[in-house]
């Protein structure tokens, strides 16, 4: 099979026949064998009622539905999961992702060789109200700084296309749809590319931004993935080294307080007692907390040590 459409949806009921229909000429007229799976996330008007006539009407058409709202990143995982096509193309199911794009993406996984190609909505800002576009470009430029991938500037645009080997070696969860390419780097696939395609104005229904507040949640979903991907597998290398100095430093400021107080009783000057330092607990609280860091290392460590997939690693092919 050519080509797998992952489409996850949420309340898209009026879009559905009309995204099927489109995607059905282009891949028809291109003569790709392709299959469309709508994963259903727990929606609440008649989405699944409208799958479950298509998939009744034509072959291509698989569906999945979840019993609530769980959010993208575990539609994906499953439609994922469910994909047979040597591509697979994920979009959003409310039209504003082209399935015009499908023939090119398709040509630049099978034939230049990408292993994901994301797309760029250069006209996405237009009609956008400051409060979507300024945190999309905050979005996307801490993106592009943490995750060292530099030649994407819409990390999170919906429209995407996947090597089959990609999908079925990175797994998707909590929020992490918006670092796919990053998780796909941090697999070893590191050949990523972008392609500037169409936005078109939404058709049906509203939509389902969040603002600030997915900025902020996107930003801390980062962070663990970055810390993930970084130490994920060497936790003492981190917490170890931060205990260590933390407690050394702790351990130098009490001896010198020591020092300073030995010597003012050997010289005859007043001083009073260590105890009465703000500077003597705050020493003891480091030193605390350097044993605290140090001993989460080696616990972490531990646990990646037992961990199942602790010596799982991708493996591109054998002789």
């Amino acid at each position: 099979m050519n080509i797998s459409v992952v489409v996850p949806l949420f309340n898209e009921a009026e879009s559905l026949p009309e995204l099927f229909q489109w995607i059905d000429r282009v891949c028809t007229s291109h003569a790709y064998t392709y299959e469309v799976i709508f994963v259903n996330d727990g929606s609440t008007d008649n989405s699944w009622n409208v799958i479950e006539k298509l998939a009744a009407e034509h072959k291509t058409v698989k569906g999945i539905k979840f019993r609530r709202n769980y959010g993208k990143s575990p539609a994906l995982h499953c439609g994922f999961k469910e994909a047979e096509g040597d591509v697979v193309i994920t979009m959003d199911a409310d039209l504003q992702d082209s399935p015009d794009e499908i023939p090119e993406l398709y040509k630049m996984i099978v034939e230049e060789g990408y292993d994901l190609v994301s797309g760029y909505k250069l006209n996405r800002s237009q009609g956008d109200p400051l409060s979507k576009t300024i945190p999309t470009k905050l979005f996307n430029a801490t993106a592009r700084k943490v995750s060292g991938i530099k030649n994407l500037h819409d990390f999170n645009c919906g429209l995407k296309a996947y090597r089959k080997d990609v999908v079925k070696n990175i797994e998707v969860y909590g929020e992490m749809h918006r670092y796919m390419p990053y998780l796909a780097k941090n697999a070893g696939f590191d050949k990523i590319g972008e392609k500037r395609v169409r936005h078109q104005a939404r058709k049906y229904g509203k939509s389902k931004f969040m603002g600030w507040n997915r900025f902020f949640n996107g930003y801390l979903d980062l962070m663990t993935l970055w810390f993930l991907s970084a130490f994920g597998r060497k936790p003492m290398h981190v917490f170890g080294f931060l205990g260590t100095l933390m407690f050394f430093i702790g351990f130098v400021a009490v001896v010198a307080i020591g020092i300073d107080k030995l010597w003012a009783l050997s010289h005859g000057i007043q001083q009073r007692l260590i105890t009465d330092s703000p500077y003597f607990y705050i020493s003891l609280t480091m030193m605390i907390l350097g044993s605290q860091l140090f001993i989460a290392g080696f616990l972490g460590d531990l646990i990646s040590r037992t961990s199942q997939d602790r010596n799982d690693y991708q493996i591109e092919k054998t002789v």
